[in-house]
């Protein structure tokens, strides 16, 4: 990919102009996506209206609806696709596997076994539950990551074939807590498993965005050290970049993302999966950047969760219904794709 060069004074960096250009068209169908998500429900409200609210100017009906029902929602859907898509881009970079997203590798399942056990065992509240979401994707990756180190060394085929293992697993364990739990717990553990945005509040949002502001500074900070990774340990080692060191920041950044992110809406499938890959082809890079992956995944589920609401009228589908049928159509085409590839 052509890349260019911005000098400011005697700053200077480097940027694909095509990436440039991609997340901002990706922004603007997030942004009206976002919009039109607004005017949407039991009391619909115009473009107009939803514009004249945001700037101040609305009546106390349309305050309500926007401020108090549609905007929370509508940023929980925006912040967690785009952690989930930055998450998903460096965990494919750094496995060097399509596959190698946190939901296919068990982190995100960490986490959702985590929020089973503040809902079922716990009975806590909604801090409980994301304090519980939190914990266990970060101590199911510390396993994953110390189970994947040989002779100090992450080796990315192993992170993914021990994430799969690590992800049987723990599906299992839930699995066994839905069965061992009250009805009325399990409805409400089911619900969350599918991964749903409804009834997400301001508690939810707020969370998550500071999460995704975090970890957004965090990528671009080592971003540079992502890419020269991607060249491979020996040839990354040396042109200077502590390799380990690198690797093992990008990964607690990239579990947070996801465990704040599944600890707001649960584990919704598949949108980590398909943002980098959709962002590298849009791109027409051989990596995708994890900012434009996050955008990618920011609108992927904003128009995943419209569809959701409107697709079955007046009944709302959690979203995770709607993104696991896609993705499940989009990880056929991608294994088939590669199976392709390799007879060439």
């Amino acid at each position: 990919m052509k890349s260019a060069v911005l000098r400011v004074g005697p700053v200077s960096t480097r940027f694909a102009p095509r990436a440039v250009l991609v997340g901002v068209l990706i922004t603007l169908v997030a942004a009206a996506t976002a919009v039109y998500s607004l005017t949407v429900g039991d009391y619909p409200l115009s473009v107009s209206a939803v514009l004249r609210t945001l700037s101040g100017h609305g009546d106390r009906a349309s305050e309500f609806a926007v401020y108090g029902l549609r905007l929370p929602r509508v940023l929980t859907a925006l912040f967690v696709g785009m952690a989930f898509g930055m998450a998903g881009a460096v965990f494919q970079s750094l496995s060097r596997n399509p596959l190698g997203s946190p939901d296919i590798i068990g982190f995100t399942t960490g986490s959702a076994t985590g929020a089973l056990i503040g809902i079922l065992l716990l009975g806590g509240g909604s801090l409980v539950i994301a304090g519980s979401a939190i914990t266990g994707g970060l101590v199911v990756a510390a396993l994953v990551y110390l189970l994947a180190v040989q002779d100090g060394v992450v080796r990315p085929g192993q992170l993914v074939l021990v994430g799969i293992g690590a992800s049987a697993v723990l599906a299992s364990f839930n699995g066994y807590l839905l069965t061992r739990a009250d009805l009325g717990d399990a409805m409400q553990a089911a619900v969350w498993l599918t991964g749903s945005l409804n009834g997400r509040g301001w508690e939810h949002a707020i969370p998550v965005g500071i999460a995704v502001a975090a970890g957004s500074v965090a990528v671009l900070c080592l971003a540079h050290p992502l890419d020269t990774l991607a060249l491979g340990d020996d040839t990354a080692g040396g042109l200077g970049v502590p390799i380990e060191r690198v690797r093992r920041a990008l990964l607690i950044g990239a579990v947070a993302l996801t465990a704040v992110a599944t600890a707001s809406a649960g584990p919704v499938p598949f949108i980590a999966l398909a943002a980098p890959q959709v962002a590298r082809r849009l791109t027409r890079s051989p990596d995708a950047s994890p900012l434009v992956a996050g955008l990618t995944g920011a609108a992927l589920l904003a128009v995943a969760d419209v569809a959701a609401q409107r697709l079955f009228a007046p009944v709302t589908l959690p979203v995770g219904v709607l993104t696991a049928a896609l993705g499940g159509v989009y990880l056929t085409w991608l294994l088939a794709t590669q199976q392709r590839a390799s007879r060439r």
